[in-house]
């Protein structure tokens, strides 16, 4: 049963603005995200805001936003065959499992000048 869903939009300049600053995309990404992005350059940056938006979606679809947890603690990285996954430690594991979450579904799409996602939460 399908228990949340959530969509987010990021424009690309908000994430090429955040790494001309030094540290910020820390504050944001989780460390496999940034090792995977980083050394893509441009298409890393459009990646990265794909992930932001996911990480907005995460926190509309279980309802809370981004209240009580770190976005650090949320990770979307690409299977083998390039499918998202969302991974989540700490806290945002906790409001999940509060939640009633069991699977978590992301899509991402990214162009140009924007970055969305679309993100689905699954229960019993």
């Amino acid at each position: 049963m399908i228990l949340g869903v959530g969509i987010d939009v990021v424009h690309v300049y908000r994430l090429k603005h955040w790494a001309t600053i030094p540290g910020l995309l820390k504050r944001f990404f989780n460390p496999e995200e940034l090792k995977a992005a980083l050394p893509r350059g441009e298409a890393g940056i459009l990646s990265l805001a794909a992930r932001f938006a996911a990480k907005e979606a995460f926190g509309k679809a279980i309802g809370t936003g981004l209240a009580g947890f770190s976005l650090r603690e949320i990770s979307v990285i690409n299977s083998q065959n390039g499918k998202p996954i969302m991974h989540l430690y700490g806290k945002a594991k906790r409001a999940f499992e509060i939640f009633g979450g069991k699977r978590i579904f992301v899509s991402l799409s990214h162009e140009r000048d924007n970055a969305l996602a679309v993100v689905i939460i699954e229960g019993e």
